[in-house]
């Protein structure tokens, strides 16, 4: 399962706009009771303009709304395919730590 989330915006003082959003994306699998995660962050920047018809106020934005955006500035396939990557290096380990004594 993986979940995206905006952990931070940064915004124009002056009229709202976001400049830099800053995101997450969460995987975890369950197998035999052994649950292996990984994650990945990252940060999208953004021009606004708040005379395009498109533009949506601060403090009308949904975390929904900025996801599409990251989702067209991001490969959203290649992060969660790298995510599923980490999950299945970590069920099965390509190297191991110890010492033989």
């Amino acid at each position: 399962m993986i979940t995206w989330t905006i952990a931070q915006l940064e915004r124009n003082s002056a009229d709202g706009g976001v400049l830099v959003a800053h995101w997450r994306a969460n995987a975890s699998e369950t197998v035999e009771d052994v649950e292996y995660a990984a994650s990945s962050y990252g940060t999208c920047g953004f021009t606004p303009d708040a005379t395009d018809s498109a533009f949506i106020a601060f403090e009308n934005l949904t975390e929904a709304d900025v996801l599409a955006w990251v989702y067209e500035a991001v490969d959203k396939d290649t992060v969660e395919a790298n995510l599923q990557t980490q999950i299945e290096d970590k069920k099965a380990p390509k190297s191991t730590l110890g010492l033989p004594w």
